[in-house]
């Protein structure tokens, strides 16, 4: 690690003072075998799965159902790092112990939900951008004394008739780069999660193209932001076709369209990668994934110096 560290100081941005730690938590994050618990979701999205189920809409129901996992058996047999809410990473099991202390003790890593959710764009019609910057780097304080280590921030792009457009696309990248930049300043890995909606008629070639150019506008602007690849974790989605497109690849298919891709676009310095899996069935989901780590290892065989991390969310 430390000649990979003086290597890195030839680079045109000086390395954070806190470099060795941000690569060391990225690589735990994307630990073999293992992937991330996203637990993160919000206290409406919790309260409309309880209430279809029949289950009151309370804070200690959500308490309850989010001890049951952080306290599963054998949950750090397959996973490296859970995102939690803000309310989750306050909340404590019966016996007074906070959810982050019982996930740490475990050898799970705690991470934190940072963005405030995608809102309109003001000038694009149909467009959305995530908000959350402002006080970020006060949040950030407060969930690193916590204990969190990493964090998430979600951007969507919507691929349909004209769009994206680049507005929408440059303006997402950018808020993705700052975020990550104020990150890495508080110790804490950043995901940095930019997502092709599945939702639509778009062809496996069209998300591809805006994939690409989504990448491309994401890394430029982490390159801007001096953000340091090697302490992140990109989390995009696969390649896929829209839900309503007539022709649905074959699992082979989405596997070598989406390694292609990223071979070309993301940079080998990035620590990882953890694909979406939302929107797909559990099953298929997976069989894509495995497909994909299984390509990665092929071409790793041949090619060393081509393979990155792959892993679930």
């Amino acid at each position: 690690m430390g000649d990979y560290l003086n290597a890195a100081k030839l680079g045109s941005a000086p390395l954070p003072s806190n470099a060795q730690q941000l690569i060391s938590t990225a690589h735990q994050l994307v630990s073999a075998g293992k992937g991330l618990l996203a637990m993160d979701e919000s206290n409406p999205t919790c309260n409309k799965r309880f209430a279809a189920l029949g289950i009151a809409q309370t804070v200690d129901k959500r308490r309850a159902w989010r001890e049951l996992i952080v306290t599963t058996p054998g949950l750090a047999d397959s996973i490296s790092g859970a995102i939690l809410y803000d309310e989750t990473i306050h909340q404590k099991t019966t016996d007074g112990t906070l959810f982050i202390e019982v996930l740490r003790a475990a050898g799970i890593i705690p991470g934190i939900k940072l963005d405030a959710g995608a809102k309109p764009l003001a000038g694009c019609p149909g467009e959305k951008v995530t908000e959350g910057l402002d006080g970020l780097r006060e949040r950030l304080s407060v969930y690193a004394a916590m204990g969190a280590r990493f964090a998430k921030w979600r951007a969507v792009i919507t691929l349909g008739d004209a769009l994206p457009s680049r507005s929408c696309i440059d303006t997402n990248a950018h808020a993705l780069a700052r975020y990550a930049a104020l990150c890495q300043e508080a110790g804490m890995v950043p995901i940095v999660e930019p997502e092709i909606l599945m939702t639509g008629t778009h062809t496996l070639e069209q998300c591809r193209q805006i994939t690409e150019e989504t990448l491309h506008s994401v890394f430029h602007h982490l390159y801007i932001q001096n953000v340091m690849l090697e302490g992140i974790i990109l989390k995009p989605n696969m390649l896929l076709p829209g839900l309503s497109c007539p022709a649905q690849n074959s699992v082979d298919e989405v596997a070598i369209a989406t390694l292609n891709s990223f071979l070309r676009v993301v940079p080998a310095a990035v620590a990882g990668i953890a694909f979406l899996s939302g929107g797909q069935p559990e099953q298929l989901a997976s069989a894509r994934l495995n497909a994909i780590n299984v390509l990665t290892r092929f071409i790793f065989a041949r090619n060393p110096a081509a393979c990155f991390r792959t892993l679930a969310r």
